[in-house]
């Protein structure tokens, strides 16, 4: 949990919106536009946006466009920790690196198959047992209860959560049934989410409207839920598999009520 707070906590600095999407800090390393930076005023690109993995130029008539990056023009990595993993198993030097090599694939089949897989280095994912895929829930909604108790804490510029969204975490934070945030075992996170189920409905609901953003659906495409997953996977194995079964009907999208579902939340409740 503490990970994975330090991942939402750590990007949100980096945003100026964290007070609307504490969680989608990512998805600027996944497929927000970006601002190209040049000191001419004058230029065409100065404020035109760009998708991840294509850059500004403008053609001869000095009209802005959108090209495919040169993944050698990227910066150098700092670290290993700027590495990520591509769904071909591939390990590539940054995301710039990533996004750069998809879009000069656009339109190809490689291309449309090629997705940032998780943050980190390519390395062996354990297979996820069923077992393990029924424990995947019970750790991943108290981290989501805890998350957003932590943001509540330490929302000291209102800027982390918005005001509705601090009345209906006040709740939660001040029942004194809440759970508190620790090494719990599943029996007792099982048992807190028949006792208290009401505390986790928020939560869940939460983070669904955190990833649904492009557009603002009620679904949930491989590229919305890229900012959660990407730092899951190298830390919970079931990462991948809890998500692919969320999608119950196959057709590559998550509904609200497929994901409250997965996470054991009454339909009654997605309306």
């Amino acid at each position: 949990f503490c990970i994975y707070l330090l991942i939402l906590i750590t990007f949100d600095q980096h945003e100026v919106d964290v007070g609307t999407n504490p969680v989608q800090v990512e998805v600027g390393e996944f497929d927000e536009g970006i601002e190209v930076d040049e000191d001419v005023a004058e230029n065409p690109c100065l404020n035109y946006q760009c998708k991840k993995g294509k850059v500004c130029e403008v053609d001869e008539s000095n009209t802005p466009m959108c090209v495919c990056q040169d993944p050698s023009t990227c910066p150098p990595a700092e670290g290993e920790f700027e590495h990520v993993c591509g769904t071909d198993n591939k390990t590539y030097d940054s995301s710039c690196h990533f996004f750069a090599t998809k879009c000069t694939l656009e339109g190809t089949k490689k291309g449309h198959k090629l997705h940032l897989d998780y943050i980190g280095p390519c390395k062996l994912i354990e297979p996820c047992l069923d077992s393990e895929l029924n424990e995947f829930p019970l750790r991943m909604r108290d981290w989501l209860k805890n998350v957003l108790v932590t943001l509540y804490e330490r929302d000291e510029d209102n800027n982390l959560l918005t005001e509705k969204q601090k009345l209906r975490v006040k709740k939660i934070f001040e029942n004194e049934k809440r759970l508190q945030a620790g090494d719990h075992s599943l029996d007792l996170l099982a048992r807190d989410f028949a006792k208290n189920y009401n505390m986790y409905i928020f939560p869940v609901h939460w983070q669904f409207g955190q990833l649904d953003q492009h557009p603002i659906d009620g679904y949930l495409t491989h590229s919305e839920l890229a900012p959660l997953r990407a730092p899951l996977i190298p830390m919970e194995h079931c990462t991948t598999r809890f998500f692919e079964e969320c999608d119950a009907d196959d057709d590559k999208y998550i509904a609200l009520e497929e994901w409250a579902s997965c996470f054991g939340i009454k339909e009654r409740e997605c309306r």
